[in-house]
């Protein structure tokens, strides 16, 4: 049996002799019977600490009364344990404790200057000697509870554990806890990963690099880590990623199922949160966008509902006790990217002249719509321009722009082609006239299409006449000069890849991969540009196949 997090032996296992291995710490505190047998218990990996610093504690083991200790553990039965890879030893307040002082703990630690403390008892006790073969070192009277040696033995020849004392009694390096013989397919526990039986520094990899192609390719013995065991596939309510098993996905990544198998995906931005909007679950009774619901749009993506943004929001409301909302939090809509009801936008800061707080707003369902309409601006006086620059759709219902006075790059075409019906309709009265707009040079920028555009500036284009740089429209690409270097896709202005060598007066690559440069900036191996030569890459039978530079 083994555990990979924190053990309270007796108090939390109902059969401790099983256990083998302990991922975390194991603490034995507060207990009365006179013997904690723990006898299989060989390793303890220490992946996660108590008080940050033990990976083993025996602590407070007794019961008394007002004049003496009437009870508590006499013997922690240890008998296999050889080794801790990480944390120190803590050993207090045990008032009838025997031996734990024998115990040679450099023998058993695993790393330099650990955390050790010990508070030895005054309180008398009858304890058993060691019996004459443990050569002072035991967990218990009896030649089975010798403390097992596996390091201070070791012939210097060793680079870890041992079996006796011999030369030829080496363990293989990968090995924990000891050994039975010479290779890693001997070992009683491994340092860091079981691949059936065998002891290895990584699990079998997904893919493996095939030194002939100059590519990487599918290993079809490739295993996943799961604890400190390499496995073919991770146990059902477990999380696959990066060819490991996870109870949860890392920071900017998120869970999908795929045939039948949950895995991690990268998110593409912020990843993926639904949240309620204005008349859905926990806002169904809510009129618009206040102080009282704004922190629950934080890193928001999708909005399963309606955005209503209104003058309340902004004063607040009396009748409801609810305070003016600082506008600041409005930028929680920046991350938003679908919203399946309607926006509505009656009122906004005087200070702000665009909702660039929606530019990655690629969606509006309309699915509920306010009076047949989707989206709607109405009397934003400050407003200039929209700044919607990311949306790509309005599924259904119709646009409202209303006596916005100062609101100019405002076109019925921008928005037709943004339909998927032709019952949707586009009304626009009493905004900015355009001749008071082309007075005021408040137009789209020369790189527009005649698409139009949602404000000013070539990053604000529905489309471009010529090229586009990373959603910037741009007349040329930076093929010759410029940096950074560029190459042409159709009819996008897209990176070098970063080890490519900058060239003069010729492409510095001819696309995006770094099999794709002119010439390389450091290395090339076969036809890929590299920072450094590959080393110690596993070929066939696991031989480790090493590159040198040229």
């Amino acid at each position: 049996m083994k555990l990979t997090e924190g053990v309270c032996v007796l108090m939390c296992v109902r059969s401790p002799q099983s256990i083998q291995e302990v991922g975390g710490y194991v603490l034995i505190a507060m207990n009365e019977a006179s013997v904690v047998r723990l006898g299989n218990l060989r390793l303890i990996r220490g992946q996660t600490l108590y008080e940050e610093q033990y990976a083993l504690l025996v602590m407070s083991n007794y019961n008394r009364n007002m004049t003496s200790v009437t009870s508590g553990v006499r013997e922690v039965q240890l008998s296999s344990l050889s080794e801790i890879l990480r944390g120190g030893v803590k050993i207090t307040h045990n008032h009838l404790l025997c031996n734990m002082e024998t115990i040679q703990w450099g023998d058993i630690l695993d790393q330099r200057n650990p955390s050790m403390q010990f508070k030895n008892d005054s309180f008398p006790k009858t304890c058993e000697r060691c019996d004459p073969v443990c050569n002072g070192s035991c967990w218990a009277a009896g030649p089975e509870h010798c403390q097992k040696l596996t390091k201070l033995q070791c012939a210097d020849q060793c680079s870890r554990r041992c079996r006796g004392p011999k030369p030829s009694d080496c363990c293989n390096q990968h090995c924990a806890a000891g050994c039975t013989g010479p290779t890693n397919t001997h070992c009683l526990a491994c340092t860091d990963f079981s691949d059936e039986g065998t002891c290895k520094d990584i699990c079998p990899p997904l893919k493996l690099y095939n030194p002939k192609t100059h590519h990487l390719v599918n290993n079809p013995n490739a295993k996943f880590t799961f604890g400190a065991s390499c496995v073919k596939a991770c146990p059902r309510n477990y999380v696959v990623t990066e060819g490991s098993c996870v109870r949860t996905c890392s920071p900017g990544m998120f869970e999908v199922e795929e045939e039948g198998v949950q895995r991690c995906k990268t998110c593409d931005g912020p990843c993926p949160k639904a949240c309620d909007g204005i008349g859905v679950g926990a806002l169904i009774n809510t009129m618009a966008v206040n102080a009282s619901n704004i922190e629950s749009f934080r890193n928001c993506t999708k909005i399963n509902g309606d955005v209503s943004i209104i003058k309340a929001s902004f004063t607040g409301d009396a009748h409801y006790k609810i305070p003016p909302m600082d506008p600041a939090k409005l930028e929680y809509f920046r991350t938003v990217k679908e919203i399946t009801g309607f926006l509505v936008i009656q009122s906004w800061p005087e200070n702000w002249t665009s909702l660039s707080v929606f530019e990655n707003l690629e969606i509006i369902r309309g699915r509920t719509q306010r009076a047949q309409y989707s989206v709607a601006v109405v009397r934003a006086k400050h407003l200039l321009w929209l700044g919607l620059r990311s949306l790509k759709e309005v599924s259904a219902g119709g646009v409202l722009l209303l006596n916005n006075s100062q609101l100019c790059f405002t076109r019925t075409d921008q928005w037709t082609r943004l339909f998927r019906s032709e019952q949707q309709i586009v009304s626009l009265p009493g905004n900015a006239p355009p001749n008071l707009c082309e007075q005021q040079n408040r137009t789209c920028d020369p790189e527009c299409s005649e698409e139009g555009c949602w404000g000013p500036g070539p990053e604000m284009c529905v489309s471009c006449r010529h090229l586009t740089r990373r959603g910037r429209c741009v007349r040329s690409c930076h093929l010759l000069q410029g940096t950074p270097r560029e190459v042409q896709v159709s009819s996008r202005c897209e990176l070098c890849h970063p080890e490519c060598q900058i060239q003069s007066g010729e492409p510095t690559c001819s696309g995006t991969g770094p099999d794709q440069c002119t010439k390389c900036s450091h290395s090339q191996d076969g036809p890929h540009c590299v920072p450094m030569c590959p080393s110690g890459v596993l070929g066939d039978g696991d031989t480790l196949i090493w590159y040198l530079p040229r």
